[in-house]
């Protein structure tokens, strides 16, 4: 059931909306997950063997930066639920948001593991395109959740400039 108080709706009770925050983090950890499994194995002895800009971070900030970003993915995802009071009612935000998921668990794939490293620029522009989508529908539900986003379309943005730098480097 929703109740809305002031310019807020909020979803049934609090366990209902600890455990809708749990699931949609989860869903966001598990499209990492997926990405990590299509890249192989050995990624960071493949990505420093790269020819790689001096503007390429080290290979131990993507384990520090990932999971602070499938977070907040997770938890704007949660915020536009919450505030739209059902799925259905945000079916459009959240659908952006599961394709942009997708769409980032299969770039590893094509960069890492398939070593295609042009055309992960089509799979990422495509990504950084799906991102932008999410974040204007995020915006007509909850300002929050779509600025929660702004990180992940930031580091999105440098690691296209870093899939072009590669690709063109190797």
């Amino acid at each position: 059931m929703a109740t809305n108080v002031g310019d807020r709706t909020h979803v049934g009770g609090t366990g209902r909306n600890v455990v809708a925050l749990l699931a949609f983090v989860a869903v966001s950890a598990v499209a990492g997950g997926i990405g990590n499994l299509l890249q192989g194995d050995d990624v960071g002895s493949r990505y420093l063997a790269l020819d790689r800009p001096a503007w390429a971070p080290p290979q131990e900030a993507f384990g520090i930066v990932w999971p602070v970003l499938y977070l907040l993915i997770g938890l704007a995802a949660w915020l536009v639920w919450r505030q739209a009071g059902s799925v259905a009612a945000a079916r459009v935000a959240l659908s952006l948001w599961a394709a942009q998921l997708v769409v980032n668990a299969i770039w590893p794939g094509v960069f890492f593991g398939a070593g295609w490293f042009w055309p992960a620029v089509a799979v990422i522009a495509v990504l950084d395109v799906l991102v932008v989508a999410t974040i204007a529908a995020f915006g007509r539900h909850r300002r929050l959740a779509a600025a929660l986003l702004v990180p992940y379309l930031a580091w999105l943005l440098y690691a296209t400039a870093l899939n072009v730098a590669i690709a063109a480097a190797n």
